[in-house]
């Protein structure tokens, strides 16, 4: 059976990443065009920075979850052998969609870290346009997050299939001997 501490630790550490990216959703900067005291040239004011820090914890406790995983799993590729049959091959389809979902939680979670860090500057006086005050698009946490909980289920399953894997190995116990009896 499967280490209940791992899964549990992995679990909680999934848990803390979904609500992270959740609040980072809710909490994106928003921006607004203020002209200066003088009318020359317009800038933009942004409100709070929390969803980027939000959203870095929530890609660091992911990373955390998932690198947990694979030291206790050896990363499916090193340690014994698994035994053939159901549990490997789905342990095999479960690490590789985890990892799947693991790299694009990442990626929307910095994604949107990096976008909701970046804020636009002062515009010149020459400025003719209409300045826009660039900001995060909605949805790009929201997206982490998804990823977040679907990363989470599958590589829950992904240990525990590997661990029945493992438990249906097939080696033999220590002390084994070969019979050495006659047949009649």
């Amino acid at each position: 059976m499967a280490s209940k501490l791992i899964l549990v630790l992995v679990f909680l550490f999934d848990v803390i990443a979904f609500g992270l990216a959740v609040a980072a959703e809710q909490r994106r900067s928003t921006g607004k065009v203020v002209a200066d005291s003088e009318d020359t040239y317009n800038y933009c004011v942004y409100d709070s920075d929390i969803a980027t820090g939000y959203g870095v914890g929530a890609l660091l406790f992911l990373l955390l979850s998932q690198a947990i995983l694979m030291v206790a799993s050896k990363c499916f590729c090193f340690g014994r052998s698994l035994g053939p049959g159901g549990p490997r091959a789905c342990a095999l389809l479960l690490f590789l969609l985890s990892w799947l979902t693991f790299i694009i939680a990442e990626a929307c979670l910095l994604a949107g870290s990096v976008r909701n860090a970046h804020h636009t500057r002062y515009r010149n006086m020459f400025f003719d346009g209409k300045l826009s005050c660039e900001t995060v698009r909605k949805g790009v946490f929201g997206a982490g997050a998804a990823f977040v909980f679907f990363t989470a289920v599958l590589s829950e399953l992904y240990y525990v299939f590997y661990a029945n894997a493992a438990r249906d190995s097939g080696t033999p116990p220590l002390g084994g001997s070969v019979g050495m009896s006659s047949y009649h």
